[in-house]
């Protein structure tokens, strides 16, 4: 029977919205939507693309160091942009420049807007503990 492992970081939406950063199961994590947030769980950085989506970065990060798993067990990402043909490039920077060599599956949804006003990224995505870090 597979275990189940919930990670939360206690910020406020996690209650407010009722989820968890992640979950793993069996070899898989699956990981809620990350967004920029701060130590406090305040939504950071909005209206400077860079910042935000560093932030995001930072805190994939924290979730992959909760279970001792790197960026390259990453098998797969889901990103959703606030205007999608502006912030292309610099995410496909800040992805190359996030992962280096290792591809993820990838995919990139454009969307009208997110959760917390200004914000113009958010990434999900599922790690394989199984895969060497």
């Amino acid at each position: 029977m597979a275990t189940i492992d919930v990670f939360n970081r206690n910020v406020p939406a996690e209650s407010a919205f009722g989820y968890a950063q992640a979950i793993k199961s069996g070899d898989l994590i699956h990981v809620s939507g990350q967004v920029s947030f701060d130590e406090k769980g305040e939504f950071v950085h909005a209206g400077d693309f860079a910042a935000e989506l560093e932030q995001t970065h930072v805190n994939m990060d924290k979730v992959l160091a909760h279970y001792g798993a790197t960026r390259n067990q990453v098998v797969s990402q889901v990103l959703y942009l606030v205007n999608l043909q502006q912030n292309a490039t610099p995410t496909m920077e800040g992805n190359l420049a996030y992962f280096g060599d290792h591809r993820p599956a990838s995919t990139v949804v454009g969307v009208t807007e997110l959760t917390f006003p200004g914000q113009a990224v958010e990434i999900s995505f599922i790690i394989d503990t199984k895969l060497p870090a």
